[in-house]
C-alpha cells in the first residue's frame, strides 16, 4: 500500500536514508510501500511496516518520522502506533493520530514528515492521505 499526500500531486510518503518524507519521484518504488498492520502498542491502533525493510516501522522520534527497526521497547511500540481516523481534509481519505501523543497527527511539511497538532485547513490537508 502507498500513502498518497492529499495535497501534493503525485506525492507519496517514502523513506530516504530512513527519514520519512513526501516525494513525487520515488525510486525504488518499494521505498514508498508500507503494510498497515495491527498496532505494535495494541489498543486498536495500526503500525506502518516498510515492505522493503521488514521489521522496520514508521515511528516518530523527537516528533520527526523515521523508518526504524523495532527494538522491542514499550517506547518504540508507542512511537510506531497510530489511530487511523477519517481524513481531516476529506472523509474518503485517512489521517493517522499518534497513539502516545493524542492530538498530534502524521503530517508532511517541507517534504518531511512530522508528528504535529493540526490547527488550520493547511494542516488538515497536510495530515490527510489517500491509500493506494
Amino acid at each position: 500500500m502507498r500513502l498518497k499526500a492529499y495535497n501534493v500531486a503525485n506525492g507519496f510518503v517514502r523513506h530516504w536514508e530512513y527519514r520519512a518524507r513526501v516525494d513525487t519521484e520515488v525510486r525504488p518504488l518499494a521505498d514508498s510501500q508500507f503494510r498497515v498492520v495491527p498496532g505494535l502498542a495494541g489498543s486498536g491502533s495500526v503500525s506502518l511496516e516498510s515492505t522493503n525493510f521488514p521489521g522496520y516501522y514508521l515511528r516518530h522520534r523527537g516528533f520527526e518520522l523515521w523508518v526504524e527497526r523495532d527494538d522491542g521497547s514499550a517506547l518504540f511500540r508507542g512511537d510506531a502506533s497510530f489511530t487511523r481516523r477519517a481524513g481531516l481534509a476529506s472523509a474518503s481519505a485517512v489521517s493517522f493520530e499518534s497513539l502516545n501523543f493524542p492530538g498530534r497527527y502524521l503530517r508532511h511539511r517541507d517534504s518531511r514528515l512530522y508528528l504535529e497538532p493540526v490547527a488550520d485547513a493547511v494542516g488538515r490537508a497536510d495530515a490527510t492521505y489517500v491509500l493506494e
